[in-house]
């Protein structure tokens, strides 16, 4: 142990001893010592390389971008038109437009249309709209009409007591006071009452051109044998020329002519023998001179 000892210690004498010979001048063995930590430390990190610190970044997560939504325009979807309250211009029943009549006349208008809506008229009235009223009222009331059923709206009348030409329009309104569009109407909406008025001396009927004024039905009978009578009237001489149209469709023969030498009325008959369940009837279309329908005149059979 002891010889371990000094070996070590003669190792280190041996040392300093090289170490002194060869300092330089001038400096001591404290200044030698840190002077050779100092080299050591430096060749250490010299035989270090020089890394380029690498920094990882670190990902948050990721945001995907809220979609496109569109902005409601908030357009209401459109709407179908009502057709619940809608009346249909048939026929001038009496008073065809250009009648000539005297100052101060009285005469009846009438004219047929028909409920072309899907609601029932109930409380409906007939009502002055614009022009000449003629001394007319300024309301009416209408019957009940249910749908597809015609009616004849009639008014009494006075001719203007001067010289000229006049029109008066009408329409009709709903208990509501809502205005009805008429089909086959003045604009859509009214129908009117055309006259001439003449002095007395000059003015009749029978200068108006030749025309039906004026057809209505009478019934007898019923379900399983039933008959129709109809009463054509006309403002002059002429010849009616009709025909007669049956509700299931069918043809009934054509009737002779009706030839009138002055203004007035006749009648034409026509039957129809069936028990056939519903309700049946027959309307008239003159041909000439008016080209219009009219009607009608029915029955029921259970």
């Amino acid at each position: 142990m002891k010889s371990k000892f000094w070996i070590l210690n003669f190792a280190c004498a041996s040392i300093l001893f090289l170490a002194s010979c060869n300092l330089p001048a001038g400096q001591s063995s404290e200044e030698l010592a840190f002077t050779a930590a100092a080299q050591t430390i430096e060749a250490s990190l010299s035989a270090t390389p020089n890394v380029t610190p690498t920094f990882t970044s670190t990902i948050g997560p990721t945001f995907t971008p809220f979609p496109t939504i569109a902005l409601s325009t908030n357009t209401p979807a459109a709407t179908a038109t009502s057709n619940c309250n809608v009346a249909q211009f048939i026929a001038d029943v009496t008073i065809p437009d250009g009648t000539v009549l005297a100052p101060n006349a009285n005469f009846t208008k009438k004219w047929r249309l028909k409920n072309a809506g899907s609601c029932a008229w109930n409380g409906f009235s007939l009502v002055f709209d614009s022009g000449e009223d003629m001394n007319g009222p300024a309301s009416k009331p209408i019957a009940a009409v249910n749908p597809g059923q015609e009616i004849d709206l009639e008014l009494n009348l006075t001719a203007p007591a001067t010289v000229g030409n006049y029109r008066g329009y009408w329409r009709i309104v709903t208990n509501g006071n809502v205005l009805v569009p008429v089909i086959n109407g003045s604009g859509g909406k009214s129908f009117y009452v055309d006259i001439k008025v003449q002095n007395a001396v000059t003015a009749t009927f029978t200068n108006a051109p030749f025309a039906v004024t004026s057809v209505t039905f009478a019934t007898t009978g019923g379900c399983g044998s039933f008959t129709a009578t109809v009463n054509i009237t006309v403002n002059g001489p002429g010849t009616v020329n009709f025909h007669w149209i049956r509700s299931d469709g069918g043809v009934p023969p054509v009737p002779a002519p009706l030839v009138f030498a002055a203004a007035g009325t006749q009648t034409a008959n026509i039957s129809w023998n069936t028990s056939a369940s519903g309700t049946h009837g027959f309307d008239v279309y003159i041909d000439s001179p008016n080209h219009q329908q009219f009607g009608s005149a029915t029955f029921t059979c259970p």
